[in-house]
Order: C-alpha cells, then structure tokens, then sequence
C-alpha cells in the first residue's frame, strides 16, 4: 500500500464523498449518477443570479468542489485524477442550477476541459438557456505559449465570478468583467519534486528543481538550482516582475501550496515574498495555503493581479467556503518589550584564554558532531539532537566573541545557562540550562567543579525525570561525573563517558524522552545521542585537560 486509498477506480468518488459527509459545506449537494456524473451543486442558489460552474479533474483539491457555496461557485464538475470531466457530467451540472440569469462557466485552458465544457455549453444553449465561458490561461511561465495553461489562479476567477454573480450582475457583464480580470492574471509554479499518481508507482523525480511547472506533474519551463528559500522566490519574482512592472502599483497575490509543502516551509517563503521589493507592492495577500493543489507535488505557485477597487472587494467578501484562505493585508510585526529580556543581568567580560579554548573547543566539537548526531537520532528519535546542539553551541562562540566572564566560572555557567535557555529549543535546552544553573551556585558556595556538576546533574535527575539506564545523556555524563569526583582523572572521566555510550546500544527500552515511544528493535544497537554528545565532549577536551584535573 502507497496510498491511503481503497481502489484505483474509486479514488474520486470516495474523496468527493468525504468531502461531503465531513459537513465542511454548507447547503450543498451532489448529483445522482455516482460515479460517471460526479458534481457538486448549492442547493440555496437563487436562479435569479448568475451560475458559476467550474470543475476539471480530480488531484487539484480543495478546486473545486470545496469551493461551492454562496460567494463562489454554483456547482463543480469532478472528473478522474488530472483528466476532465464527461460532456455529460457537465451538461446535468448546467441544467441543475441555470436559471433565469444564465450561467458562466469558468474554464481552465486545457484541451479535454476546453472540448467537454465547450460542448455542454452548446447542448445547453439548444435547450434555451443562456451559457458564457471563459477561459483561464494565467500561466506565464513560456511568454510566447500560444496557449498558456490555467493554474492556481483559476480560483480567484472563482472568487470574482461569485462576488459578482452575488451582486446580481448580468450574464454579460460576468462575462465581461471576469475575461478583463483573466487578462490582468499570471501565475507561475515552483516545485522540488513533481507529483505521484495516488495508487501508482512513484513517478520518477525530476533531477532538479523545475520553474513554471504545470498543475499535473508536466516539466517545468526550465531546471534551475536552488540555494534557499529566498532565492526560489526571487526565480519566480523575476518571471512576475516581466509581467507586473513596478508603474502597475500595487499587487493582489496568492501564495499556494501545491500539495506538500510543510506550513512552516509556507511561511519562510511568505516572509521572503514579502521583504522583496516586489511583495512589498502587495497589498493584499491570500495564502499561504493549499488553493489548488497537483496532489502530493513538492512545490508552490505565486498568482498575481493588480489591485482593483473591484477584485479588492471580491477578494474580502465573505463565502461559505471554509477551505477559502481568506484575504488579507501584509503587516509588519509589533515588537513588545519583554521583561524577562529587559532585566537580564548583565555581566563583565573577563580575559582567560585557557578558559576560552576549553569553551570554543567544547563548542566547536559539537557543531561539527552535528550531522552525525542528527543521524544517530533520527534512528532513535526525532532527528534534531545535532541540530539543537549545535545552534546553543555556536550561540554560546558568538557570547566568546561578545566577551564572558572567563575568570569567574560561577559567572560563566550561569551565563551559558541563559544563552542555552535562549538559544535551543526542546527539553534538552531545558535540561542543560538547569545542569548550568544548578552548577553555578554550587560553584558560587564554594563547591569543586566535579560536586558542582554533580549537583547539576541532580537538578537535571530532579526536573527531567530520567535516570542512569534510561538511554539519555546522564548514561555518559553520570559515569563521567562520577570518576572524575572520585579520581581526580579526566582520562578516566573521558573512558567512563565512552563506556557509558556503549551500554546505551544494549538498552532495549528507553525511561525517558522520545526514544521511550520506540519499539525495541528500533533502540537495539544503536547508541543513545545524547550520551553519544557528552563523550564528544570529553574527549575534545582531553587533550587539553591532559589527564589530571587541577
């Protein structure tokens, strides 16, 4: 199994139904003829309004079936994965809900949606009623294409078609307004990888990052290479930017998620859109958020029209939709003084070179363990131990660059405690901050830097919950502690800290942290991270220390 569905053929029916069922559309609903005819209609239209229908095929969801209700579409006409629609299927869409006043419908520029919607068009005009279409064709990724395709932007043709046909606008003037509106759109796609067919072998992925990609797995315009995520939205302002100069003003753009982009990757390339000179002119922003998606594409497409009085309100009118992401105005964020940040203690930069070697060195080891740790912890873990390591790390290189108490290792540990308490995230920044706060005052009191740290380490006992044998970092560092408390030795402190990294491998069960979720299997064999991460430690200073302690 692949794919979380139940057969091939049923794939669209069973997601329409669900769709359905869910109750996240209001007065609405489908057909008979399940699965040949699959539509979507509003069952509170008022036929002295326009119809808008649109549809195509299946894979693009939320487009469009969740997009009918009031302020959007009329009905939605659903074909099989990336295929259109049956002229039959559309016609019975057209006769369920043209009134009066017409319908429009609302085409993406492909040859099945042009035939099948087309014809119906012309079926239906022979019964009497009055049919408008108008194609979508808001790809600029060819310039010279003669005939672009319709993407993403097709939903905000859904949305000023429904604003108007809500606003009791004639047929004609639909018509009218919304292929001005086409004419003023461009979109243009991004994407990693390309998208797999639910239920079928995974497609090969292209070899590179591909710019202007069509909504159904098609190659891109050209490869590209990418460095980050602001760099990928420069690329796609480069293509806008020849369609959209600066003299047109302010901009409407829509940001998609073509299928599988995480929310956060989202909001990284929100924030890089929106600091370019280019998203700057945006003055209403819809998105982030999966509008029309290509399935599981690895991607994202930026929809772009200048800002009209009209497509303004359009954009910001209220609809029943609840997968609509909404419009709004891009804002820079408010800063609030924080107290905690205000009343921090602020210490004395000291000068001991010794002291900083130790430091930069302990640093530096665990930046460069990083890959190597987040590898180790993906087998056992969530994946992040190196990566967390390494940020308060190279947070506590930068406070030795700024300047820090050498000669005061009271001072020292308790600042290191707040810059990890600042710097890293999760229990384990937590954890290390309490050891070094815990130590401090030890060390404050007049305690040894062995008791200091054993001290620490009870603190860490205290408000972690874990203990020696429940594969955490205290496997390594309690052994270490200990023998350095009793011996006086580093070499020995670094050999007990190895030995104690080598047991983890045969624990099988984990007391504590996210190991302790993990079957056995999973844990057998492979050293716990932490622990791994205190051993680094110790042995990079060992050289250093050169065996006894002073």
């Amino acid at each position: 199994m692949t794919a979380f569905i139940n057969a091939q053929d049923e794939i669209v029916t069973d997601g329409l139904l669900g769709l359905l069922r869910s109750g996240r559309l209001r007065n609405v609903a489908r057909l008979e003829g399940f699965p040949h005819t699959r539509v979507v209609v509003r069952t509170d239209h008022d036929a002295h309004q326009v119809a808008v229908i649109s549809g195509g095929g299946a894979g693009h969801e939320p487009a469009h079936a969740a997009y009918v209700g009031e302020g959007m579409l009329t009905a939605a006409v659903v074909g099989d994965l990336f295929a259109s629609p049956s002229t039959d299927a559309v016609l019975a869409a057209i006769l369920a809900v043209t009134g009066d006043a017409g319908c429009l419908l609302v085409v993406k520029n492909y040859t099945g949606d042009r035939l099948n919607f087309g014809l119906a068009a012309e079926r239906a005009k022979q019964q009497g009623l009055k049919v408008e279409m108008v194609i979508v064709a808001d790809d600029i990724a060819l310039p010279e294409a003669p005939q672009p395709r319709g993407i993403a932007g097709t939903v905000l043709v859904h949305k000023l078609a429904g604003y108007l046909s809500a606003n009791n606008t004639p047929l004609a003037e639909v018509k009218q307004r919304v292929q001005h509106f086409i004419q003023h759109l461009g979109s243009i796609g991004l994407a990693l990888r390309t998208t797999d067919i639910l239920g079928q072998p995974p497609r090969a992925y292209q070899s590179s990052p591909e710019l202007g990609l069509g909504i159904h797995g098609e190659p891109g315009a050209e490869k590209v290479s990418i460095k980050n995520a602001s760099h990928a939205i420069s690329l796609m302002i480069e293509r806008l930017e020849a369609r959209f100069p600066e003299e047109q003003g302010e901009l409407i753009v829509m940001l998609n998620n073509l299928g599988s982009v995480t929310p956060i990757e989202m909001d990284i390339l929100t924030d890089a859109f929106l600091q370019t000179p280019f998203g700057q002119r945006c003055t209403l922003l819809i998105g982030p958020a999966p509008v029309l998606t290509a399935l599981n594409m690895y991607g994202i497409s930026l929809s772009v029209t200048p800002v009209t009085d009209e497509v303004k309100a359009a954009m910001l009118a209220p609809v029943a939709s609840t997968d609509w992401p909404g419009a709004y105005s891009p804002v820079e964020p408010q800063v609030i003084e924080s107290a905690a940040v205000s009343s921090d203690e602020q210490w004395a930069s000291e000068s001991d070179e010794a002291v900083a070697q130790l430091v930069r060195t302990t640093c530096e080891a665990l930046v460069a363990a990083r890959a190597s740790l987040d590898e180790l912890d993906s087998l056992v873990g969530d994946g992040d131990t190196g990566s967390t390591l390494a940020g308060g790390a190279t947070a506590i290189l930068q406070a030795l660059d700024d300047g820090l108490p050498l000669k005061s290792p009271d001072k020292l540990l308790s600042v290191f405690s707040r810059v990890l308490g600042k710097s890293m995230g999760g229990s384990i920044g937590v954890l290390l901050s309490s050891l070094f706060t815990a130590a401090a005052s030890a060390l404050a009191k007049g305690e040894t830097f062995p008791t200091a740290l054993e001290e620490g380490i009870t603190a860490v006992q205290t408000y972690g919950g874990a203990k020696p044998g429940d594969r955490t970092m205290l496997d390594a560092l309690v052994p270490a502690v200990t023998t350095l408390k009793e011996k006086g030795d580093f070499d020995a402190a670094v050999k007990s800290a190895r030995e104690g990294v080598e047991k983890t491998r045969h624990l099988e069960k984990a007391g504590a942290g996210r190991s302790s979720y993990l079957r056995a299997d999973s844990l057998k064999g492979n050293p716990d991270p932490g622990a791994q991460a205190v051993a680094i430690v110790f042995e990079a200073l060992q050289p250093l220390v050169n065996g006894k302690l002073d």
